[in-house]
C-alpha cells in the first residue's frame, strides 16, 4: 500500500510540475506571439474583421494593378480538424512584370516572389495587416550587377505601401 501512495504521489507531482511547464510554455508564446520584428516590417493594426481586412486587401491588391497569386493560412485546415486558432492568412501578391525584370538581374532572387501580406485575426473587431519591406527581401540579392533589381525593390516597396494604406483605411 505504500508503494501505491509513493508512486502515486510521484505521478502527481510530475503531472503537477507538466502542468505548470505547459502553462509557462503557452503563456510565453502568447507574449511573444506579437513580437513583430523592429526593421524591415511594416505592421498596421486596423479596427476591422479579419474577414473584412482579407476582402479589402484583395480589393486594394487589384486597385494597384497587382495581382493575388498565392493564399494560405493554418486556420480552415485547423477547423476541419477541431482545433479553433485566430484567423492567419497569408497572400502572396506578385506581378508578371516584376518577375521578369527580377529573373534577368538575379535568377535566385525569384525564390522570394510572390511577396507576402499577412493578416492575422486580433479578436472579433479588430485585425493586423503586415509585410516585409519589399527592399529588405530582396536586399540580400542585389548589387552593384543588380541596379534594375533594386530599382523593382523601391517599386514595390511603394505599391505595397500604397495597397496597405488602402487596405487598412475605414
Amino acid at each position: 500500500m505504500n508503494r501505491f501512495l509513493n508512486q502515486t504521489r510521484s505521478y502527481l507531482v510530475a503531472f503537477i510540475l507538466a502542468m505548470g511547464v505547459g502553462s509557462f510554455t503557452a503563456q510565453a508564446a502568447d507574449s511573444a506571439q506579437n513580437d513583430w520584428p523592429d526593421q524591415g516590417w511594416t505592421v498596421i493594426a486596423a479596427e476591422k474583421s479579419y474577414a473584412t481586412l482579407l476582402d479589402d486587401l484583395r480589393e486594394a491588391v487589384a486597385d494597384a494593378g497587382m495581382a493575388v497569386v498565392t493564399e494560405a493560412g493554418p486556420t480552415e485546415a485547423a477547423a476541419q480538424r477541431g482545433e479553433t486558432i485566430p484567423g492567419n492568412r497569408v497572400v502572396g501578391v506578385f506581378r508578371n512584370d516584376f518577375a521578369v525584370t527580377i529573373i534577368r538581374e538575379s535568377v535566385p532572387a525569384m525564390i522570394e516572389a510572390p511577396l507576402r501580406f499577412y493578416v492575422t485575426e486580433d479578436d472579433a473587431e479588430s485585425a493586423t495587416l503586415s509585410w516585409k519591406h519589399p527592399s529588405d527581401v530582396f536586399a540580400p540579392y542585389i548589387t552593384e550587377h543588380t541596379p534594375r533589381l533594386a530599382n523593382a525593390a523601391q517599386e514595390l516597396d511603394v505599391i505595397f505601401q500604397q495597397i496597405g494604406d488602402n487596405t487598412v483605411a475605414p
